[in-house]
Parts: C-alpha cells; structure tokens; sequence
C-alpha cells in the first residue's frame, strides 16, 4: 500500500496528470462493459478491459455472470471453443481475469491454451475489478468486504466450476491456479471434497499455502502489523485493500512505462514483493499490467495471509481466542485437511519466488496425497510474477502446462 502512495506522489511531482484522456466511450464499450458494474463505473478504461484485451486480438469473447450461495456476483471470461475439453484459469491475489490475455497470443497462457484446441475459461474472484456486486449489498458497505480467500474456495470457486461445466456440458475440468487462486483451491478441495471429482486435474503455479518461510518484505511488514490492519477494519471500517480506481490505474500506468524517470521504482517495488528478476520483466508491457493491477481485495485476504505467516500453518481464520472458541470449538482455528485432496495435482515452484518459497512447496507435497509432479522452473532467479508476465514463460513453464494437460486428458480416455 505503501508503495503504491510513493508511486502516486512521485508521479504528483513529476507533473504527470492521472486523470484519464478519454471521457467518451467508444462505440464498442458495451462489449467489455461488466455485466454487474455499469461502464461508468469501471476503474480500468474500457478497452483495456479482459474481453476488449481478447477481441483486440481477433479471437472471440464472452462475459458470464455467476452467483455464489452467499450472494456474490461474479464475473468470468471465456474465449469460447464449444465442445473442446474445459481449462478454467484462476488469478492471484490483487489481480484479475486480464493476467492470463495482458501478453498477447504469443505469450498469455489463456490465448496459447485456446490455439492448443481448449475452452478457456477465466475466473474473477468477489471483491476485484468485475466482480463487485451483491444480490443484497453493495462495496460501499462494510459487510460486503467480510471475506478471506476462504470463502472464495468455500464458495467463489465452486460456483464458477458448476457454471463451466453447465455451459460447456462438460462433465470435469482441468483448473490452473496462480498465487492466490491456488490457496482457494486448496481451501475448496479439502473442505468440499466432493468437487475433486468435478476437477480432472489441478495445475498449481506458484502455489501458496505454508508462509512461515516467506521472504517478501511487504508480507512480512503485513504479517507483524495484522493486529492493526483488523482495527483498521472493524474500527474505522476501511474494509478494501488498495482499491481499484481509475486514478490509481492511471498513476501506476504513468510511473511504470518505458522511459518514465521513475520506472525503476515501479520494478522495484515488484521485486521487492516477488523476486528480484530484470532479466524476465518486459518493461514495455509493464503500463498495460498495470491498468490491470491492483485489481481490489478485502483487508480481511491480507490479515488472513498475514495470520499464516505468524503461525505457519494452513488453516482457518483466527477470531481471536474467545471467538475461536464460538466458531470452531477450540480455541485455535482448524488447519484445513490437505489429506482430504484426490484430484490430480500439479506444483511448480521457483527458487526465486519470494511468497511461494520452495520450503512451503515440500510441506504441500507431503500433505497431499495424490501429486503427481513437483517441478522447479529451470531459472534461477525466475520469481513470483514471471509465472505471468515472464518473457520466457512460454519454454520456461507452459510449455511444461501444456504437456501435463495432454497427460491427463490421455488418461482420461
């Protein structure tokens, strides 16, 4: 949060304007327009929405509305390929659909997944850029942001999945997860086991659940300040952490672009989050990441990471002690059942990747008990975010995606 503020203020003195340049809506805004947030409202500008991101490429796109059992209203993306086997890609935290298409066909995994023959499917997890809707609140209310990443494997995660396969007719998919979108999977898979039959397959990159280890200097500062971040929400009721606003896209946009005097703080500050790596950031795509990102997310995700730092366990929330008690029925919070995971699963690891380190990655292949491949990305210094925007992605890691995909649809015949 931190550096995102230096960032606006650097950019301030520099006398850059964040204000948007386009006021009117071209003739097709109603295309990328979020089916649940009006396009006035939307914090990235229209045409560097998900689907605009698809369509500017010549392929087809569609937007999909789903409902989870609490209520949310959730967006997806899809680049449609009717009949084919399903792969659902699901995003960090922070982040959005926009991380699997920000590269272009020749280097987004949801573009190299459709031309390889699949139905690719996109989630957005509640609280980000498109899904910021309720059937009963709205973001404006403290309640709407009562949700960890728990409750997007509890219910975000199932949702989308039993929407796939409806509109696919489909009858299992393949999921591959980044950062965040792993944890939640990890949380659905040992809660509701039963979906592990609804899931051929799950493909883990960068897999977060052990943080104990963690070497990224912003979790760490979260994970010592969790008692002030839960004040900061319950008592003055700033419940979103780094929104996302058209202002702050902008901000982030200017400060990070090629040849802006302080791009070199803008990669810093990602390094200083995921894994020092100049070698694999493309810089002249680093504005167009950007706008994408940050994407919104509850202060309650953030506590909730910061908590299994401080513990290093994987479990659930802690209430404190006394609601602990009320909730769970001891005085700890449940460590979630990892053994209870039957789906195939894939990790992928990188030596350089600060919040997905290498020692959480061992503790998940001994808790689980069918993995099928642990695999560490064959460079050195390849870190947390080049699992999306890395240059060399393609033979570095999807390439690897790709051949475990045809594993196991070759199985399954």
């Amino acid at each position: 949060m931190l550096a995102v503020l230096a960032l606006a203020a650097l950019v301030a003195l520099s006398g850059v304007s964040a204000s948007p340049t386009s006021k009117v809506a071209p003739w097709w805004s109603h295309m990328a327009a979020p089916k649940s947030i009006p396009v006035t409202a939307l914090a990235v500008p229209v045409a560097n929405t998900t689907p605009m991101i698809i369509a500017r490429y010549g392929y087809p796109a569609e937007t999909h509305t789903v409902r989870t059992a609490d209520g949310y209203i959730l967006e997806m993306h899809r680049i449609p390929n009717p009949g084919k086997p399903a792969i659902f890609l699901q995003h960090g935290v922070l982040s959005c659909s926009a991380d699997w298409v920000v590269l272009g066909p020749s280097k987004a995994l949801a573009f190299l997944l459709y031309n390889a023959g699949y139905d690719v499917w996109m989630g957005n997890f509640r609280g980000n850029t498109y899904s910021r809707a309720h059937e009963t609140m709205s973001p404006g209310d403290k309640k709407f942001w009562d949700f960890s990443w728990h409750e997007m494997g509890m219910h975000d995660i199932p949702a989308m999945i039993d929407a796939v396969l409806e509109k696919s007719g489909q009858k299992s998919l393949i999921y591959v997860g980044h950062s965040q979108g792993t944890t939640a999977f990890f949380v659905m898979s040992s809660m509701r086991p039963e979906y592990n039959d609804k899931v051929k397959a799950f493909i883990a990159m960068a897999p977060v659940a052990f943080l104990g280890k963690v070497g990224s200097l912003p979790l760490k500062i979260i994970s010592k300040g969790v008692d002030e971040l839960e004040f900061i929400t319950k008592v003055l009721g700033v419940a979103e952490f780094l929104p996302s606003t058209s202002f702050m896209s902008a901000i982030t946009t200017r400060a990070c672009a090629d040849g802006s005097w302080i791009q070199s703080l803008c990669t810093n500050v990602l390094f200083l989050i995921a894994g020092f790596d100049p070698e694999e950031l493309d810089t002249e795509k680093l504005p167009e990441i950007m706008i994408n990102v940050p994407a919104g997310a509850s202060t309650k995700q953030m506590v909730h990471f910061g908590q299994l730092i401080n513990s290093d366990k994987f479990r659930q929330f802690d209430h404190g002690m006394l609601n602990n008690l009320w909730q769970y029925g001891s005085i700890h919070p449940p460590e979630y059942p990892l053994d209870k995971i039957s789906t195939r699963v894939y990790l992928h690891y990188a030596d350089n990747d600060l919040l997905a380190v290498p020692a959480g990655v061992e503790r998940l292949k001994a808790a689980i008990k069918n993995v099928r491949l642990v695999r560490r990305v064959p460079h050195n210094t390849y870190n947390h975010l080049d699992f999306l925007y890395g240059r060399d992605s393609v033979p570095l890691i999807y390439d690897q995606v790709m051949d475990s995909i045809r594993e196991v649809l070759e199985e399954e015949q």
